[in-house]
């Protein structure tokens, strides 16, 4: 929920008619006071999971970190250098000031055409809050830029929700979110891209294994299941296949 310390109406309502860039500049302030910050609880629960899971890393990037909220997690579970790569100068303000450490850097830059300087760097990618920022037919490029970063087996994690149910109260909140969003966009310049129900897992996944990953999903059991049993909430481990090692006989 929002704060005393948060935005209030008027602010929320400038940043809603800028861009993506120049709202989350005007919102970097006050964003860690808003509920669109990615709770300690998940940002706890993946890392559990990775830690149990795969160890240590060497180095670690935060795709579309904003604030830092993910920053703290990397430099716990990597050995070196951590990378947080963000579009907003203001978002990229407020993480440097939350994470003054030596070993992090941060990069501004578009995610959907990572820098050239970050190819094969890095042994861990997350990314938290930020994919409704991303049209389905952007998915491709934004997948194939963190492929790029990563070293061969190197890990892509993020976590996502499970679909809600058409019909019920969530469904109908977002739903109505996304619509007043494509109203706005239709009719106001410059848009504002955030969607809710543009990241379904199954166009995820086609994605991800079209960039060149392997997917694997890893329930977060510390959000409980749906009365199905399924998962309320998975973690994607997306790895980037390591090139296949040269035949030794040599031809026949």
């Amino acid at each position: 929920m929002f704060t005393s310390q948060g935005p209030g109406v008027r602010e929320l309502a400038v940043q809603a008619l800028s861009s993506v860039e120049r709202g989350y500049d005007l919102l970097a302030p006050k964003f860690d006071h808003t509920p669109f910050r990615t709770p300690d609880r998940m940002l706890d629960a993946v890392e559990e999971t990775l830690a149990q899971r795969e160890g240590s890393f060497g180095s670690g990037l935060d795709v579309c970190c904003g604030t830092g909220a993910g920053l703290g997690m990397l430099l716990r579970l990597c050995r070196g250098r951590v990378t947080g790569v963000d579009l907003s100068a203001g978002m990229l303000a407020e993480a440097a000031r939350a994470h003054p450490d030596p070993r992090v850097d941060l990069v501004r830059a578009d995610a959907r055409v990572m820098p050239p300087g970050l190819g094969d760097a890095y042994d861990l990618a997350v990314s938290f809050g930020a994919f409704g920022h991303f049209l389905p037919s952007e998915r491709p490029a934004l997948f194939a830029g963190v492929h790029s970063a990563l070293r061969p087996g190197g890990v892509f994690a993020f976590p996502i929700g499970a679909p809600v149910p058409p019909g019920s109260p969530v469904w109908w909140v977002v739903a109505g979110f996304d619509a007043a969003m494509r109203v706005r966009n239709a009719v106001w310049r410059p848009p504002f891209v955030m969607y809710y129900r543009t990241f379904p897992p199954s166009g995820v996944r086609r994605d991800l294994l079209a960039a060149g990953f392997t997917v694997e999903t890893v329930p977060l059991d510390h959000f409980g299941r749906l009365p199905s049993g399924a998962p309320r909430w998975r973690l994607v481990l997306a790895r980037r296949q390591a090139p296949a090692a040269p035949d030794a006989a040599g031809p026949a």
